[in-house]
Formats: C-alpha cells, structure tokens, sequence
C-alpha cells in the first residue's frame, strides 16, 4: 500500500467567529470536534457525500478517496461547522498526497488555511479550527491571543435555523457610519487587550458591537433575549457565534451551572471550553 494510501484521520474543533466586535477577525475554538477520514471508517461514522462541505474542500484541493465523517456540532448553528469541515477537507487532501507527517502538515498549515478561508469567504472560523484558541487573523496572518484566563463557554443554540450565513451577510449594510467604526475598532482592540491581560472587568464593555449583531437579532428576537439572560446571571460577556442564531457566554466555571439554568428553556445549552488544540491530523 503507498503513503498515499494509508488510512488518515483529522480531527477539528469547532469555532464561535467574531466574538461581537472582530467581524471577520476574531475567532475562538470550541471544545466540540468534526473527525473526518478516508479508510478504516470508525464505527458511528457516516459517508460524506459530494455536496458536503468537507467533500467540495477535499475535491477542490485535489483529493480522490471517499471520505467518512462524524461530528458533534450541530450544522448551521453560528458554531463553524463549515469552517471545520473545509478545513479538515483540506488537510486531507493534503494528507492524501503527502501522508500524515507532523512537519510536512505544520509547513502546509498557512497554505491550507488560505484554501479554506477562500472557499468560506472569511478566515475567523477557519483560523480558529486550524490553530486553537483565541485568534485573530487577517490577510493570511494568524496570531493565537495569549491569555492567562481559562473561562468556560456556554452556548445556547436555538431550534429553529436562520438563513445561511452567505445570506444573512447580503443584509448587512455596504456602508458604516465612521462612528460605528471607530466604535468596533475600539471594542476590538480592548478585547485584544483584555484577554491578553486577563482582565474580565473589561470584557462586558469590549464585546459590544454596531456592525452586525442589531441586524441580525432583528430575525432572531429570542437570541437577543438569551444573550440578555447570560449577562444579567453574570456572564463576564456574551456575544451572538458567528451570524447566529446561538449565542456563545463567557464564564468563570463555578458560576457556568447557575449561568446555564438561567438561559431560555427554548433552546439546546451546552457548557464548553476553549479548546488549546486546533486541527490535529493522524494516522489509523
């Protein structure tokens, strides 16, 4: 059997983009995995078919096997399920030709990230899959925000689906208002600033955002409300996970049970972490 050949495994967190104010920019990888492979398919593993993001990633990047799935994230949600899938399509694709090699893939990983940024149309998911943690990329730059804090993430994801995220962007406005701007430029640097500093005070004030949430709450009124509850239980901030629907609270983890009581009944709740490991890539 060639190295081309050998069963090969990637496993991929999930990610909450944007963090209010870093639209595009800022992303956050979540304890919640996609694992994606070709050969040796592990049990509750489903065939990804031609249409599925993890598929037209793989195929767009060269790659020719069939590949199996599974995954814990719920799909168009606002928790990166598309990110994580071109991402871990990508990297196969990249294992397919080059095998499973720590160095090689470490080499490939900005290539890779581009790829998938392109084919999503904006980085932050992706950055966030690829590398792990708290990151901001922008341009094909990706730097991982250092922070002594070790918060717990509660989202609550609402039932119901909202439009796509490629559509909920064509409502958001051509132009801003240079204050709105100056507004989100300062909210995103101070929340730059407060992870690294590991200053909480801070991160109610440094998650707010006037370019995207308001229009997008407007479809989902019972979001807005959530994320109302998470602050008002004491939530250190909370902000809607990509265009949404599911809001992500950051939290000390003795107060993330009571936190979570406290979010809307109408909607599934789960109490995460940031996840330090991005893409990890291995042979089975």
């Amino acid at each position: 059997m060639s190295v081309n050949q050998k069963p090969v495994a990637v496993r991929v967190p999930a990610s909450s983009a944007n963090l209010g104010p870093g639209f595009d920019v800022l992303g956050l990888a979540l304890d919640l995995h996609l694992e994606a492979g070709f050969g040796n398919a592990p049990a509750e593993s489903n065939d990804a078919d031609e249409n599925h993001p993890l598929t037209v990633a793989f195929r767009h990047c060269g790659g020719t096997q069939d590949l199996w799935v599974r995954s814990q994230m719920p799909m168009g949600k606002g928790l990166g399920f598309s990110g994580a899938a071109r991402v871990a399509g990508c990297i196969l694709a990249h294992a397919e030709k080059h095998g499973a090699g720590e160095k090689e893939f470490d080499e490939a990983k900005l290539e890779i990230l581009r790829i998938a940024s392109e084919l999503e149309g904006h980085p932050d998911n992706a950055a966030a899959s690829m590398f792990g943690g708290f990151v901001a990329s922008v341009d094909g730059f990706v730097v991982r925000i250092p922070t002594p804090l070790d918060p717990a993430i509660i989202v609550w994801v609402p039932q119901r689906q909202l439009t796509s995220t490629k559509e909920s962007r064509t409502k958001l406005p051509a132009n801003i208002k240079f204050e709105d701007a100056v507004f989100n430029v300062g909210r995103t640097a101070l929340l730059v600033a407060a992870l690294a500093a590991g200053d909480i005070r801070a991160l109610s004030i440094a998650t707010g955002d006037r370019l995207h949430q308001d229009l997008r709450f407007t479809k989902a009124p019972e979001s807005k409300l959530a994320l109302q509850a998470a602050v008002n239980a004491g939530a250190w901030c909370a902000w809607l996970s990509g265009s949404g629907p599911t809001i992500a609270a950051m939290v000390d983890h003795g107060s993330a049970q009571r936190i979570d009581e406290a979010l809307p009944a109408n909607g599934a709740k789960m109490v995460l972490g940031v996840a330090p490991q991005g893409a990890e890539l291995f042979a089975i």
